[in-house]
């Protein structure tokens, strides 16, 4: 089973709009640049990866607690955060083209484009301002959030107060972000709008390196549990001068993406930076007092910070697979979109009927998708297309003895179960799931 390299990407976007992954917004006014609408399977794909994220972090976690903070904050957030001065990349121009670009993705000092001479770089600030309230004016600037965290770190008292939360606890968040890239592309690898996926944990500072690492190797583990291979992963730690300003240490998770080795998701050690810059700018005292040990002090926080796209994009790279007579997605079943197609073998004795019974019994428990239209073996290949783990069949044999077959999407072996035991063995082979295994 050869898997393409040098096409891959444009392989994967074909798929993701010919199957109702991903579409181009605005597609039939010529579309805008770097801006995604997620199609029905791509909104589920995305569904369950939010799921999993929120439950390992809140619910299987014993002191992490949820948060869904505005978008729009009060423009001094972005001053105490440094976003304001900070947030910037430099920005070159062609004077040829007028295209524009990141200096420091350049690897040569003409325009990639046409050749032409590039300005001096200067330095763009990525957040998008707007105005808020009837009159446009400098008074009523506010900018949409380039990041979920400040809205974490300006509840910090809210949080503890209401949660009855101490260190160490962590505060988890999903929500949208808005940077105004100067060169964004690779598909929704680096989009304008794009929903993170980030928790903040709150601890005394002694603790900062021991949890640093401890959060480091339990977020490459979750990426390896839906699925992802793990020599695809690897970590690469921030060097000094790369180091952002609020940051004593970082290190990306990253991923072999066709186009390199690149960040899936950022830990960060942020020390007592954020809490200390908010005091100051607020005006509020920013810290916690710990009754046991009879002292004050500033939470030191250490960020798990992911893309709900950009992971998306890892799974379709990582699960995109051709074979001699089909393409194949091989999600983790825990993720996939669908969990299983239901199908009549033909369209008679009964079969449609049996068939649609167990798509409506199956969905309590998984994502089902009746299909009975064109050959079974053209209804498999549209499943494997798709992602689809397990396809049931009802055929001539369930007439007689009440069974139906159950393929396996990797492998493509069948066995049979009664129609009584579906979903008892649904169960087991999604909890079991490796991949390329089968019923083994």
């Amino acid at each position: 089973m050869q898997k393409p390299t040098g096409e891959l990407m444009d392989k994967v976007i074909s798929l993701c709009k010919r199957r109702g992954y991903i579409f181009q917004s605005s597609e039939i006014y010529g579309g805008i640049n770097s801006c995604w609408d997620y199609g029905p399977y791509g909104v589920l794909l995305k569904r369950n990866i939010k799921y999993i994220w929120w439950r390992e972090m809140t619910q299987l976690h014993p002191n992490i607690v949820g948060f869904d903070s505005a978008i729009l904050m009060h423009p001094d957030v972005w001053r105490a955060s440094g976003h304001t001065e900070n947030f910037t990349d430099p920005l070159v121009e062609c004077k040829n083209c007028h295209h524009r670009f990141k200096q420091d993705t350049l690897t040569s000092p003409v325009c990639p484009d046409c050749g032409g001479e590039l300005t001096k770089p200067r330095l763009f600030n990525l957040m998008f301002k707007t105005h808020i309230g009837a009159v446009e004016d400098e008074a009523s600037t506010i900018y949409l959030r380039p990041e979920t965290a400040q809205g974490i770190y300006v509840n910090f008292l809210n949080i503890i107060q209401s949660a009855r939360a101490k260190p160490p606890f962590g505060v988890a968040q999903i929500g949208k972000a808005f940077r105004n890239e100067i060169s964004p592309g690779n598909f929704t690898f680096r989009t304008r709008e794009f929903e993170q996926m980030e928790m903040q944990y709150f601890i005394p500072p002694e603790q900062s390196e021991e949890m640093f690492e401890y959060w480091k190797q339990k977020r490459m583990n979750w990426y390896i549990s839906l699925g992802i291979r793990a020599d695809n992963l690897r970590f690469r730690e921030h060097r000094k001068d790369e180091l952002a300003h609020y940051a004593k240490r970082a290190v990306d998770i990253e991923y072999r993406f066709p186009f390199g080795w690149k960040e899936v998701e950022g830990i960060h050690n942020r020390g007592d930076f954020d809490l200390k810059q908010h005091s100051y700018f607020s005006g509020k005292e920013l810290s916690y007092f710990d009754t046991q040990n009879k002292r004050r002090y500033t939470p030191h926080i250490v960020e798990t910070s992911g893309g709900v796209d950009r992971t998306i994009l890892v799974l379709l790279l990582d699960a995109y697979e051709e074979e001699p007579e089909r393409v194949v997605l091989k999600f983790h079943p825990k993720i996939a979109p669908l969990t299983m197609g239901v199908f009549p073998l033909v369209k008679r004795e009964g079969m449609p009927d049996i068939a649609k019974k167990i798509t409506e019994n199956s969905r309590e428990f998984a994502y089902p998708f009746y299909d009975e239209s064109g050959s079974i073996g053209r209804r498999y290949r549209r499943m494997d297309e798709l992602g689809t783990p397990f396809c049931i069949t009802v055929d001539s044999q369930t007439l007689k003895d009440n069974t139906v077959t159950i393929r396996d999407r990797d492998t493509m072996e069948q066995i049979r179960v009664s129609i009584n035991d579906i979903m008892k063995k649904m169960r087991e082979l999604i909890k079991g799931y490796e991949r390329d295994r089968g019923f083994k």
